[in-house]
């Protein structure tokens, strides 16, 4: 039996190369994306279906997953990959920015899992893969809102393989370090107001050290290797880690304790 699986913000980057990877392992591909009308790459491969999800419109998710359950008879798998980065000082940043970061990354996660969770149910099985960062486990200055939304992924996430499991449904979590995408463009928001100084040396130290470090990241095949890898996994492995940079951070996380770590993120970002 071919399996299904459902991908969000697949019109772009991860969300891209995953739905292109499990085209070619041989499974259905829902790739679900905002603009799915100027889409001109996915629509031509065998057992792809383009179709609108906003995991900011409940009606559009709930569209997206019946349209899938019809083209293709069942969804096996879910991957929450749609979502951006929101950085800046709190302080300079909009109610309204602040709750699109939220809205995006950590309600529409929930949406999109809430619409799958009675046919998973109803098939007592299921497997749902949220993409995190290294930003779900490490806080890096100015990330106020992109690291609230990441640990809450890691939380939720986690809470949700218990409830699950006796349902049959599995819980992954991806944990991406740099990825050549557009996570520096349109999937990157930064707010700052020049006028309050005392901010602005951190400003420029984050972004000066934000370039290379996405410069150097993975490419987004190699990630979407990891997706697969957990998506397919049949273990109680809950986190993978996807990129060198990933393992290595994370690595260095767990080995330090919280002076030390704070320590070297300062001196990584020349912060005071």
């Amino acid at each position: 039996m071919i399996k299904t699986v459902l991908i969000t913000g697949a019109s772009s980057g991860l969300g891209r190369a995953t739905a292109k990877l499990f085209q070619t392992k041989g499974w259905n591909v829902v790739a679900t994306m905002r603009t799915p009308d100027q889409e001109v790459e996915l629509t031509k491969l065998e057992r792809v279906l383009v179709t609108r999800l906003d995991v900011q419109d409940a009606q559009s998710i709930d569209s997206a997953v019946k349209a899938g359950i019809e083209s293709f008879g069942r969804i096996d798998a879910v991957v929450n990959n749609a979502g951006y980065g929101a950085y800046g000082p709190l302080e300079a940043t909009s109610t309204t920015s602040i709750r699109r970061q939220f809205d995006v990354n950590v309600l529409g996660v929930l949406d999109v899992i809430k619409a799958v969770l009675p046919h998973f149910r109803a098939n007592t099985s299921g497997t749902i893969v949220n993409i995190s960062s290294v930003g779900g486990r490490v806080a890096f200055p100015l990330g106020t809102l992109y690291h609230g939304t990441k640990f809450a992924v890691e939380g939720m996430s986690e809470s949700l393989k218990y409830e699950l499991a006796p349902l049959g449904i599995r819980v992954k979590i991806v944990q991406p370090g740099g990825i050549k995408t557009d996570f520096g463009g349109r999937s990157f928001e930064f707010s700052n107001d020049p006028a309050i100084v005392e901010y602005q040396p951190m400003v420029q130290n984050v972004l000066g050290v934000f370039g290379p470090m996405l410069d150097s990241g993975s490419e987004p095949s190699a990630i979407a290797d990891v997706v697969y890898a957990a998506t397919t996994d049949d273990s109680d492995q809950l986190r993978f880690e996807a990129g060198p940079d990933a393992e290595q951070l994370l690595a260095g996380r767990r080995a330090a304790d919280d002076a030390t770590f704070f320590a070297g993120l300062k001196q990584m970002f020349g912060a005071a």
